[in-house]
């Protein structure tokens, strides 16, 4: 018998129990939902160290056969079939541990924002206009009129900068149109936000990243050490402060020396296994991306000293991204020469916009895609298995 705390052993024993037990659980069918009233026992021979042994049993509800899928069967399903029938697979114990992490994850991440003066808010995920533009954005009509899902809560974290918050941040789902079919890639993610108001350089956005992510995976380490979590042992002790390295020097390292262009995976790799072996942590940023990269991202802002340069970063786990931030530009006038830039009409982020008008100090945050962090710390072969019920390209069920 099994339920979220683990297995129990319900034992029988001839001459002692009713023969009708027998019988009922002979042919009950597997993963059938029973109500067992009983005495329990010490037992050296069961896992848990008890038996119970029935006196009565209830059957609430019998499972249908044969299970497409099965649950303590030691064959091993390919993850399409597992996600075709994710309730079921959901109920393995080794499944279920992954989102354990995940909320004790995040229950770190929450503590550690607190800690530190930050309010938790909620922003809108049906918008006019979409943070970065582009195709990547799902179109929804919203009353006879054309709308999108949110790519990132970047614009309404900006504007509560403005509003005077100061420090935000929030965890919710996030979307984003990519054709992508990759071990990598959804699209619909968690995604975990933060901005922090009167900065004074990007080097105290980076600071604080560390000290939250740092936090946060302490407080889960510690809390799932008391749950018998398989995956505990995964969590590394987070080592502070991360190496930075300038992306002229990843792109040297590469081959390309001035070559303008974003990192693809293949590259991430590469880096990832030079950086780690280079520095001794496998986690580190890449800094000070060109704007030929970001050219979309019109709220970056650039270098005064070089403004073919964005104050921009990644980090990055052992060859993988899994947040991106940096400085955002403050002054009104670049901001609208930046949408421009980038092929966007100022005129469709107006309430945007207003926030710059009447007094935005310089900000800078970060967004943290939550189900790659979990993929990685735990050595996951798809960021699918870190999602309850994963959204891709192909998949809408269930």
């Amino acid at each position: 018998m099994r339920d979220r705390s683990g297995g129990t052993q319900v034992t029988l024993k001839k001459g002692v129990a009713d023969p009708a037990l027998f019988a009922l659980l002979a042919e009950l069918p597997r993963e059938s939902v029973i109500d067992v009233t009983g005495t329990v026992r010490k037992s050296e021979k069961s896992n848990r160290g008890v038996e119970l042994f029935p006196d009565r049993i209830d059957v609430l509800t019998r499972a249908g056969v044969p299970l497409p899928l099965g649950v303590v069967d030691k064959v091993s399903a390919d993850l399409d079939t597992r996600l075709n029938h994710r309730v079921l697979d959901l109920r393995k114990p080794e499944v279920r541990a992954i989102f354990e992490v995940r909320t004790a994850l995040l229950a770190g991440f929450r503590d550690a924002f607190l800690d530190r003066g930050f309010l938790e808010i909620e922003t809108p995920k049906i918008l006019r206009a979409g943070a970065e533009g582009g195709a990547t954005l799902f179109a929804v009509d919203y009353f006879g009129s054309p709308a999108y899902l949110a790519q990132s809560p970047q614009l309404y974290k900006q504007m509560l900068i403005g509003a005077g918050f100061e420090r935000v941040f929030e965890i919710a789902p996030a979307f984003r149109a990519e054709p992508s079919d990759t071990v990598r890639h959804l699209t619909e993610f968690g995604s975990l936000d933060a901005e922090i108001g009167y900065i004074d350089g990007v080097e105290d956005v980076r600071r604080i990243l560390e000290e939250v992510l740092a936090a946060a995976i302490d407080s889960a380490r510690r809390r799932l050490a008391g749950w018998a979590n398989p995956f505990a042992p995964r969590l590394p002790e987070v080592r502070t402060p991360f190496p930075r390295i300038p992306f002229a020097s990843a792109e040297r390292w590469l081959g390309r020396a001035g070559a303008g262009i974003d990192f693809g995976t293949e590259d991430e790799k590469a880096i990832g296994e030079w950086a780690v072996k280079e520095h001794g942590n496998p986690f580190y940023y890449l800094i000070d991306f060109p704007t030929s990269t970001k050219e979309r991202t019109f709220y970056a802002q650039r270098q005064d000293a070089d403004p073919s340069r964005t104050w921009y970063f990644d980090l990055d786990y052992r060859g993988t991204e899994i947040v991106s931030g940096g400085s955002r530009e403050h002054r009104l006038d670049r901001v609208i020469s930046n949408l421009k830039s980038a092929g966007l009409d100022p005129a469709s982020f107006e309430g945007y916009l207003e926030a710059f008008r009447f007094g935005m100090p310089p900000h800078g945050g970060w967004g943290l895609g939550v189900d790659r962090l979990v993929m990685v710390l735990l050595g996951l072969g798809n960021v699918r298995e870190a999602r309850l019920f994963p959204r891709d390209r192909y998949r809408l069920d269930p």
